[in-house]
């Protein structure tokens, strides 16, 4: 661990000598490494986070290269998580990056959010978010949501204990009801602010400063330069962060949600 490397941010009273050592012995599990996971892979790199893992099954696209800023041209055809990895070397080489290939699903969602401190969302489907918060909460990490969609986007970060984002949406929209990133189109500037914004909120949480947007979602409008943050309480009958849950079991999860994320009636 370099202090030179790292001075300008551990010079800040909220970092130091002992934040630094905190973020070198902290892990982040980053759940999709496209528009939002390549800010979040590089700012958490840079900051000298000591474990970073990269989950993705995909390989890297040309239409790729107008958001997700770590990969370059000659990487066209090479899966994700290994040009993302040689990225973030070329950035510390002492860095250890785990390189996952795979997806995100209930058969390895224990195994993968248990062996990480914080878990970054990064994903663009309803099913696989929801998935998240509800892996996150059974097992008590923090998760750091964040979505995009043309000009917009938006963060909340989900602590052990709720609000969640089952408090905050209920259940994931209906098939088609809002349109993807692939089909209403995103510009890439948008996932650099609200990737970073990401970055943060993980940064924040892993040094146990500021107060991080638990129970408050951030919202961005690009194209009207506005950005705001609404409040969002607990739902006392939320099915996973509340009392009595109906979500319980990872193990079980495919007898509680439906494939697309929707709590199954005979679990309410």
């Amino acid at each position: 661990m370099s202090g030179e490397r790292h001075h300008r941010q551990q010079i800040l009273p909220e970092v130091g000598q002992a934040g630094q050592e905190r973020l070198h012995r902290a892990s982040v599990l980053i759940v999709g490494v496209g528009g939002l996971g390549s800010p979040v892979a590089l700012y958490l790199a840079a900051a000298g986070v000591g474990r970073i893992g990269l989950l993705d099954d995909q390989r890297v696209e040309l239409s790729n290269l107008q958001r997700q800023t770590l990969f370059v041209d000659a990487d066209q055809g090479r899966p994700k998580v290994e040009a993302a990895r040689d990225r973030l070397l070329a950035i510390d080489p002492s860095l250890p990056v785990e390189a996952l290939r795979d997806t995100f699903r209930p058969a390895n969602a224990a195994m993968l959010v248990s062996a990480y401190d914080l878990v970054i969302d990064g994903t663009d489907a309803f099913e696989t978010k929801f998935l998240l918060n509800d892996a996150a909460i059974l097992l008590g990490r923090p998760l750091v949501h964040g979505a995009v969609l043309q000009w917009s986007g938006q963060v909340t970060t989900v602590l052990p204990g709720g609000p969640c984002l089952r408090c905050l949406f209920g259940e994931p929209p209906d098939p088609g009801s809002v349109p993807s990133c692939e089909e209403a189109g995103i510009l890439g500037a948008v996932t650099g602010i609200v990737g970073s914004v990401q970055a943060e909120e993980a940064l924040k949480v892993l040094l146990g400063a500021g107060a991080p947007l638990q129970g408050r979602l951030w919202q961005h409008d690009g194209l009207r330069g506005d950005t705001r943050v609404i409040a969002f309480p607990k739902d006392p009958a939320c099915p996973v962060c509340s009392a009595e849950p109906v979500i319980t079991d990872l193990a079980r999860y495919a007898d509680q949600v439906s494939p697309r994320g929707h709590v199954l009636a005979q679990s309410r």
